[in-house]
């Protein structure tokens, strides 16, 4: 099947200016030229969904390009692994704010800067201290 850079685009919910940016960058190659205009195959909806995914997943475009052009495995497998850390950590402050937001919605206190629970949050962010070790002292 063939798709207009339009109907690429659409398929996926993007404008084209997004795909022309991709193409840019290098993570994107039309099929072929029709009468100058762009022919996308079945395989580019497949490399959108690539990009989009990579794309939740955090990666840069700059990334995407340094994983979809990584001559073998090894380097392949250091773009992932750095991107997994990324990700990691990520998660890791991601679950502590939401620790964080449950708690205020639980506490007790009329004011939410009144609670000692949250001031030590706010402390240890202040000193530097890693917010999970706050969390860990009600």
């Amino acid at each position: 099947m063939e798709y207009s850079i339009g109907e690429l685009a659409g398929r996926f919910g993007l404008a084209t200016h997004v795909l022309r940016h991709w193409e840019d960058m290098g993570l994107l190659t039309p099929a072929r030229r029709v009468a100058g205009r762009r022919v996308y195959g079945t395989a580019h909806v497949t490399r959108v969904a690539e990009i989009l995914l990579g794309k939740d997943a955090g990666f840069s475009l700059e990334q995407l390009r340094e994983l979809f052009t990584a001559p073998d495995r090894k380097q392949r497998r250091e773009v992932l692994r750095s991107q997994l850390t990324q990700v990691l950590e990520r998660i890791a402050r991601l679950t502590l704010s939401q620790t964080m937001l449950e708690h205020g919605l639980r506490c007790r206190h009329q004011d939410y800067q009144a609670c000692p629970h949250f001031q030590a949050m706010v402390l240890a962010r202040v000193d530097g201290v890693d917010l999970a070790e706050a969390l860990d002292h009600p």
